[in-house]
């Protein structure tokens, strides 16, 4: 069974730091993108920032761009993200994404595997 697990998320204060871990198991995702998507009360859920099978490409959504950095650990098949800086609106469920597409599929959302989401809050 094909899980990706998230952690590191909880409750920070504007200007703060939190790092996210998304830990997949059962399949590897070295030759496939991920990427990390969160979704605020009320709204739909938005991309944040995706990365290709090797780490090279790396995609943000504007909102984040400067702040937030998502790398990948081939070896552990795990996808993290470090979020500085933050924000009150950075406040929503963090989930990660595997495709096992493209980098352009994954941005519109459509991924083979979700996780099932962490808790980011922060504070003003």
């Amino acid at each position: 069974q094909v899980q990706l697990v998230e952690s590191g998320g909880g409750l920070a204060q504007a200007g703060g730091s939190l790092r996210l871990s998304c830990a997949a198991s059962g399949r590897t995702f070295s030759g496939y993108p991920m990427g990390w998507f969160r979704q605020a009360p009320g709204k739909e859920r938005d991309f944040v920032a995706l990365i290709n099978w090797s780490g090279y490409s790396k995609e943000y959504a504007d909102s984040v761009k400067g702040r937030f950095t998502i790398s990948r650990d081939n070896a552990k098949n795990t996808v993290y993200l470090q979020m500085n800086s933050l924000k009150p609106e950075d406040t929503g469920v963090y989930y990660c994404a595997a495709s096992l597409a493209n980098l352009a599929t994954l941005r519109r959302a459509e991924a083979d595997y979700w996780g099932q989401g962490t808790q980011v809050t922060v504070s003003s």
